[in-house]
Formats: structure tokens, C-alpha cells, sequence
């Protein structure tokens, strides 16, 4: 099985699909790996250590032609697609909730496009689950840049010209980012509070020594799914929990907002009104900008400032922390490279395993995803 690892196209995107050590991974599973030429450069991944991992530095078509699987972070483009053989396998990050155009595109190409966003929530599934391995370094990221833009320091320090104060920090949304965000805030000596609608959140805020703030009602009790994640809230107790929230904003040196709904746009848990509370210097990280914002003045990829509150919108936090995020990643994929071939060592998906089955866009120039699908 020949696997291509091409350096990413779009905008800002430092990561990549395959590291050395990932190649060595690969092809000892007996792979035979293609990375584009300075593919890695981006995330300090030299075409010299590609080379010593095994792998051919070949130029972006050469990758493309004989491919058998396409690794890639983001979503390829048409062209890319095209250049691929019949029934060769593309898996990443193809942002696939609801986009029909695209897995159609895929379709249209006789490619086999898997979603890693798609990765069940099983317990087998859990090593290949690149949501929540990117996930977890944007919510460290997250605490890092709002520690940047904050004017004031972190923690606690007791001097002898007097006393600083330390930070208030308050994370809504406790997933996988947003318990990153605590205990991060916590290590760099913040008081932290944080905020989500699954109660099983609030023993997972608390074990990291932050507060937890919510309205526990009977909705409350009854709002996470069975994959474990947050469902959409009445309006009745939207509006108490915003109240809620509001009053607690006010008071709070950083916000870090992680809330987001698969294949629907991120909730808007803070409006102007709440900005306008805080205090001149304080500062929002929007995790979810990319999906539309928390904060309902959040600029994708900008810092705006409102009062003297700093937004930041950063649409891509695991970007920009691209070896490590590109060494997660890989992994991801090399976990998942058994489920990709059969017992000679070609390309054969194994479209009865429930990974696959959750993954799998298109099949055959097909789309076969329920969520695409309507069944």
C-alpha cells in the first residue's frame, strides 16, 4: 500500500499529515510512504529526516499518481482529487458535517473519503480520535495566547513593593479543550471557574481544582447524548444560564469559550452586553470561531477589541503549535492504518468494522454517510 503526505495549501495551515517518526511507523506496518518535497518545513520537520525515516521526497504530482491513500490534515481540493486513482482512500480532517458539495465532490472523483471529525466515540476508537487530540492542544494553546494578550501577570506574586493579584479565568465548555484550558489556566497559577451543560462536566471541572458554574436543573441533568456530547438547551434555560453567566463574566480577567455542536453553528453564549461588563484589559479566546463564535463580537482570525476587552478569534490553535499538533495527529493515523489493509499489505478498508463504517464519507462514487445521506 502506497501512502502520499502532501504539504498543506491552506492559509496558515502548519501542520502536516505524517511525521519521521510516523513514516518509520508506517513502514514497518509495511507501507511505502511518499512525502512531498518540504512538506514538514512548516512544523520543523526537515526533508532529510523524512528521508532518513524511509520515506521518497517526490514532487506533489509524482505523490499523487501512484497513491493508494492520501494522509492529509485539511481537506483537499478538486484538483487534488482528481489527480488520485480510482478508489484510493483520502483521510483527514475533511470538515464534513453537513457539506453534501464536498463529499459529493469526492464521489464524483471514485474517491474513498474518511472523516476523522467522524471517529466514533468508542473506547477502541479512542487512539485514532483526532478531534480530541488537536482538541487538547487548542485548549492549552488557548490559555497561552490569552496569557499574551492579558496585561497583567498569571498567578499570585507577593513582593516587596506589594501584592498582584492573581487572574481570574473562567472556561465555558469542559470537552476535551476546555479541560485542557483548566488545568493549564491552573498551572500557570490562575483561579479558575468553568461552565458546561453535561453534568458529568462538573466532577471533571472540580478534579482540577476549578469552580463549577451552571443552573442545575432537571433540563441540566438530562443534557448530553449518548456519545457524549452537549445537546442544544431550551431557550428557558438559555436564558437562565446566561443570566447566570452574565453576573460571572463580569468579574473575570479571561474567558476561554469552547462550546461547540457538531454539524450545527457554535452557540452564542456571549453578547455585547456581557463584553461591555468586563473590566478594560480583559481578555475572550473564542475557540470556536471557526464555526461562528461563542462571543457574538468574534472576528475569525483577528484580535478585535470592544471597551477595552481583547477578542480573539484564532480559527486554527493546533496550527500554531505544528510539530507537536503534526506528531498528534500522525499517530492518529498511524492507529488507524490496520483497519486500511489486508493480510497481503494492499489497500483494503475494512468496511464492516464500526470505525470505518463511522468515518467513511464515500464508498464506490457513492456518498454513504447517514448524516449526508438523510437516512
Amino acid at each position: 500500500m502506497h501512502i502520499a503526505v502532501l504539504a498543506e495549501t491552506l492559509d496558515g495551515e502548519a501542520r502536516v499529515a505524517a511525521t519521521p517518526t510516523s513514516v518509520k511507523q508506517l513502514i514497518k506496518a509495511g507501507a511505502q510512504v511518499s512525502v512531498e518535497k518540504k512538506a514538514g518545513l512548516k512544523a520543523d520537520f526537515p526533508d532529510a529526516d523524512y528521508e532518513e525515516a524511509g520515506a521518497k521526497l517526490v514532487p506533489r504530482a509524482a505523490a499523487l499518481k501512484s497513491a493508494d491513500a492520501l494522509f492529509c490534515v485539511r481537506r483537499p481540493d478538486a484538483e487534488t482529487l482528481g489527480k488520485l486513482k480510482k478508489g484510493a482512500v483520502v483521510i483527514g480532517l475533511l470538515e464534513p458535517h453537513g457539506d453534501k458539495d464536498y463529499a459529493k465532490a469526492c464521489a464524483d472523483a471514485g474517491v474513498n473519503a474518511m472523516a476523522m471529525e467522524f471517529t466514533p466515540r468508542i473506547t477502541r476508537a479512542q487512539s485514532m480520535d483526532a478531534l480530541s487530540s488537536q482538541s487538547n492542544l487548542a485548549g492549552y494553546r488557548a490559555v497561552i495566547e490569552a496569557a499574551e494578550l492579558y496585561g497583567r501577570a498569571f498567578p499570585m506574586m507577593m513582593t516587596a513593593a506589594g501584592t498582584i493579584a492573581a487572574a481570574k479565568a473562567f472556561v465555558m465548555g469542559a470537552g476535551v479543550a476546555g479541560l485542557q484550558a483548566i488545568a493549564t489556566a491552573r498551572r500557570l497559577g490562575a483561579v479558575v471557574s468553568a461552565t458546561d451543560v453535561r453534568p458529568a462536566a462538573k466532577e471533571q471541572v472540580a478534579s482540577l481544582g476549578a469552580k463549577f458554574v451552571a443552573v442545575e436543573d432537571d433540563e441540566f441533568k438530562e443534557a448530553e447524548t449518548a456519545g457524549g456530547y452537549a445537546k442544544e438547551m431550551s431557550d428557558a434555560y438559555k436564558k437562565k444560564q446566561a443570566e447566570l453567566i452574565a453576573s460571572h463574566i463580569a468579574k473575570q480577567d479571561v474567558v476561554v469559550t469552547t462550546a461547540l455542536i457538531p454539524g450545527r453553528p457554535a452557540p452564542k453564549l456571549i453578547d455585547k452586553a456581557m463584553v461591555e461588563a468586563m473590566k478594560p484589559g480583559s481578555v475572550i479566546i473564542d475557540i470556536a470561531a471557526a464555526n461562528g463564535g461563542n462571543c457574538e463580537l468574534t472576528t475569525p482570525d483577528k484580535v478585535v477589541e470592544h471597551n477595552g476587552v481583547k477578542i480573539a478569534g484564532f480559527s486554527n490553535l493546533p496550527g500554531r503549535l505544528p510539530a507537536d499538533a503534526s506528531s498528534l495527529l500522525s499517530k492518529n493515523l498511524v492507529n488507524l492504518f490496520p483497519l486500511l489493509i489486508g493480510e497481503d499489505g494492499s489497500l483494503a478498508p475494512h468496511w464492516d468494522d464500526d470505525i470505518i463504517k463511522g468515518m467513511a464519507l464515500t464508498r464506490d462514487g457513492e456518498v454513504v454517510h447517514p448524516s449526508l445521506t438523510g437516512e
